[in-house]
């Protein structure tokens, strides 16, 4: 039996709760790295960095600096701050991504049957599948970003804007209403586009690549080799529209639930290049691939192992 006779057989929704379970363990191991990379990312956006008229230097310098400064002040604990809505957006996110992927590959762009997956499909196939599955977790990403700086707020003596993931929720519905739980939701699918053009291309590229040239096995060194090369590709792709994001999503709102700093995603891209530089699009770029590469790495070798416990052929 082929490989997408095989999988094609398999219901959707245990191939959905695979990629959701192996996204779980994934975010829970790395994500005081997303914390810190968050932290960086905030640093210099005007809403952050005035105080009486002028601009603080940096609080942090550095991935390192970040992470025991957190520590130091805020306590371990918080390094996992934000970890609930961030799992929740894996569910739906991972969940939907790695679906919808599989399913162009195997019914709709068509894989042929000895495994070869040609470039470009892989490139159609991951860019819809990334954006497809952030449009529709975009509230939980939303809510995880404003969560993850309630501690820093806490710290400069600001009062708190959320007290858990259901006080978020409705508070953001409750300020803009349903539209307002995807705010920012333009750069974010831009983000999810890229980095899935980075993350599932590469590895479904590259493992397919080193099985049909090298005489490395179907096992957990392929698959490592192949998540090492995604996590790079997605972070070289994903890191100027995730800052984008980030500060899009961060800014303060008015009674309508319009951004207070930005216009949109273009135009916090031009403010951020004209104010601090084009590199100020790679800010975090260092804790984003530190990242990505144990994330992808844990990702990967779990969801290749979960489908083999469960009959289902390597992806």
């Amino acid at each position: 039996m082929s490989p997408v006779q095989e999988n094609s057989r398999w219901p959707r929704v245990s191939k959905f709760t695979l990629s959701a379970s192996a996204a779980t363990v994934a975010e829970l191991v790395t994500f005081p790295l997303d914390l810190t990379k968050t932290r960086l990312q905030i640093q210099g956006e005007g809403g952050s960095q005035q105080h009486g008229g002028n601009v603080q230097p940096p609080k942090y310098r550095g991935m390192l600096s970040t992470a025991l400064g957190i520590v130091r002040e805020e306590g371990p604990l918080k390094l996992w701050q934000g970890v609930t809505p961030a799992i929740y957006r894996h569910i739906v996110y991972s969940g939907g991504r790695m679906l919808a992927y599989e399913q162009l590959r195997e019914s709709v762009l068509g894989r042929s049957e000895d495994g070869v997956f040609p470039v470009w499909k892989a490139v159609i196939g991951s860019m819809i599948s990334g954006a497809l599955g952030q449009f529709i977790a975009s509230p939980t990403d939303l809510v995880k970003v404003q969560m993850q700086m309630e501690g820093r707020r806490r710290l400069e003596g600001k009062p708190p804007r959320v007290h858990g993931v259901y006080h978020a929720f409705t508070k953001i519905v409750a300020e803009g209403g349903i539209r307002g739980l995807w705010a920012g939701w333009v750069p974010n699918v831009q983000r999810a586009a890229l980095v899935n053009l980075g993350d599932l291309m590469t590895y479904d590229t590259v493992k397919h690549f080193l099985l049909r040239n090298t005489s490395i096995p179907d096992n957990s060194i392929c698959h490592g080799l192949a998540s090492i090369c995604s996590g790079l590709v997605a972070a070289i792709m994903g890191t100027p529209a995730d800052v984008v994001k980030t500060r899009v999503m961060n800014q303060p709102r008015d009674s309508n639930g319009r951004g207070l700093l930005y216009k949109s995603s273009t135009d916090c891209l031009v403010q951020s290049v004209r104010k601090e530089g084009f590199f100020s699009l790679y800010k975090g770029f260092l804790p984003t691939w530190f990242r990505m590469a144990p994330w992808s790495l844990t990702f990967w070798l779990t969801f290749e192992q979960m489908r083999r416990a469960m009959g289902i052929s390597s992806f």
